[in-house]
């Protein structure tokens, strides 16, 4: 596509395929569905040389622009990834399929017969940054939805996501279903964006996974609904009671597992009281696997830190940096995440069960963990073979929003020539 392109006309015209798309996928059937999810697969399994050629390319954009270490990894796909990508297809494929499900029945006292049953949301528009994975997990449970999704993938992963999405198309033509029913937008042109935005005629809800600009851009400008899904301001709360190896173990993964995912812990509250033992082994095994700590005066004193700066608190790092300070309590620790997190997902380190009872009935994040780390905010661990992303917001969908969360509802009303009185 060229640089003067009609971008409006362009994006109208996807819409309209889209919605006629979504038409016939609301009543397609769970076996074709499921076709369609495995033969994307195999097609994915049988052009991987391609599609790591078409990464390569992307890297090497990437790259150019100046990307830093976080979002190349997030861009980048090897064999172990891309193996990655088709499980979770497969895993999507052979879950149950949530269209038509009955989730509430009753009889009223009038005769009517009720039925609350689910069904597909229509059209999805999901605007993504760099991590091509997306196009697939995104496509798949949108289509398992019974849906139809436009795909607007960031500049960077450009090469990647198509060579992705024509394996999607493949599946879909295997199945008999529209092609359609998954496009991807064919331009880096961000005007395509703003018009996706507008688009209420034929797009239902707008999901936006990225960065902090990206979303905020979306939240601005957005008429068509929008899943919230804010950056991953991730806290970990060591308590006065935490165990020490399991402390250790769960902060090192949770920071220097991926730094580059909305998992990733970005800062510690560490119980006054442990400063000098546990508290300081944590961020010296931290200091000692690269990761830069900026800490509160009190933590000063640990040798390799370095002082905290004001923005360090509520800051999300993608890289190895974590901010730390201490609390003098749970309640401290929770009036500090509820001042400066994202209610995305923050975690509690204790084997004292009333503290951690306190800490996640007190906090209202979509995601809190009691022992875990973080790195496990993700759909695929929470067994939903993929996730569109980590929805923030309070409406409708919150947490990973997967096949399930990618329906609405509608009431199916019977009786026997039934009036009103």
């Amino acid at each position: 596509m060229t640089e003067n392109e009609n971008i409006p006309q362009l994006m109208a015209q996807i819409g309209k395929q889209a919605k006629a798309a979504a038409a016939q996928m609301a009543t397609a059937t769970a076996q074709r569905k499921h076709a369609a999810l495995i033969s994307a697969a195999e097609a994915i399994q049988k052009n991987r040389v391609d599609i790591l050629q078409a990464n390569a390319r992307d890297l090497e954009y990437g790259r150019e622009k100046g990307l830093g270490p976080a979002m190349m990894d997030r861009l980048m796909l090897d064999e172990d990834r891309i193996s990655g990508i088709i499980d979770g297809l497969r895993s999507v494929a052979e879950q149950a399929d949530p269209v038509g499900q009955v989730m509430e029945e009753w009889e009223q006292p009038t005769g009517l017969h009720i039925k609350r049953v689910r069904t597909p949301l229509g059209v999805i528009g999901v605007i993504y940054e760099s991590r091509p994975n997306v196009t697939i997990d995104a496509g798949a449970l949108c289509l398992k939805a019974g849906n139809a999704v436009i795909l607007r993938g960031g500049s960077e992963s450009f090469h990647t996501s198509r060579a992705l999405h024509a394996c999607l198309e493949q599946g879909l033509r295997d199945a008999g279903l529209p092609e359609n029913a998954v496009q991807l937008v064919p331009t880096r042109d961000r005007e395509a964006v703003r018009e996706m935005l507008t688009m209420t005629d034929t797009i239902d809800v707008i999901v936006p996974r990225g960065g902090k600009g990206l979303v905020g851009l979306v939240q601005r400008e957005a008429r068509v609904p929008v899943f919230a899904h804010l950056e991953g301001i991730v806290h970990i709360y060591i308590d006065e009671h935490a165990d020490p190896q399991k402390t250790l173990d769960v902060v090192m993964n949770a920071k220097t597992r991926r730094t580059g995912i909305c998992g990733a812990a970005e800062c510690l509250l560490i119980h006054e009281s442990i400063v000098k033992t546990i508290g300081q082994g944590v961020i010296r095994a931290l200091i000692d696997a690269g990761v830069e700590v900026r800490v509160d005066e009190t933590l000063a004193s640990v040798p390799g830190t370095i002082p905290a700066q004001a923005d360090d608190w509520g800051r999300e790092y993608l890289d190895m940096i974590i901010a730390a300070r201490t609390v003098a309590n749970v309640e401290e620790a929770i009036a500090h995440i509820q001042r400066y997190g994202s209610n995305h997902t923050d975690c509690i380190l204790t084997e004292d069960a009333a503290t951690a009872a306190a800490f996640m009935n007190r906090l209202d994040s979509a995601i809190l963990m009691h022992n875990v780390s973080t790195q496990f905010a993700d759909g695929g661990e929470f067994g939903m073979g993929a996730e569109i992303g980590i929805a923030t917001g309070k409406l409708h969908a919150r947490g990973p929003v997967g096949a399930m969360q990618l329906t609405s509802f509608k009431y199916l009303v019977t009786g026997n020539g039934t009036v009103r009185a």
